[in-house]
């Protein structure tokens, strides 16, 4: 899944699910079963993601949503693998994007 975002430093729960079309209960879910994710809370509990937990949260939901991983299975896989987990899901990203631009441009002529 691409996930077309501005460039900002932080964004809202919102942003980030509708980016990902889920519900933000989901998001909320993630954030506590899964130690990567760290998202910054402001006097009123607002979560404000980074540009890094947006990648955390595309790697977590590749692997849910995309490959079928059990919540459990994506929290073993990320400890023993995260490196080569994290290696194939960037080639996989800059693959879509691609695909996104070239649809893009497809549509424009």
């Amino acid at each position: 899944m691409y996930v077309d975002l501005p460039k900002k430093l932080y964004y809202g729960i919102g942003e980030v699910a509708a980016a990902f079309d889920v519900n933000t209960s989901l998001i909320r879910f993630w954030e506590k079963e899964f130690d990567i994710l760290k998202p910054k809370k402001n006097a009123k509990g607002n979560r404000k993601f980074t540009p890094e937990d947006i990648k955390n949260l595309e790697l977590i939901y590749h692997l849910v949503k995309e490959r079928g991983f059990t919540l459990e299975g994506a929290k073993i896989h990320l400890k023993e693998q995260k490196q080569e987990t994290l290696d194939t899901f960037d080639i996989i990203r800059k693959l879509e994007a691609i695909k996104g631009q070239l649809l893009k441009i497809k549509e424009h002529l």
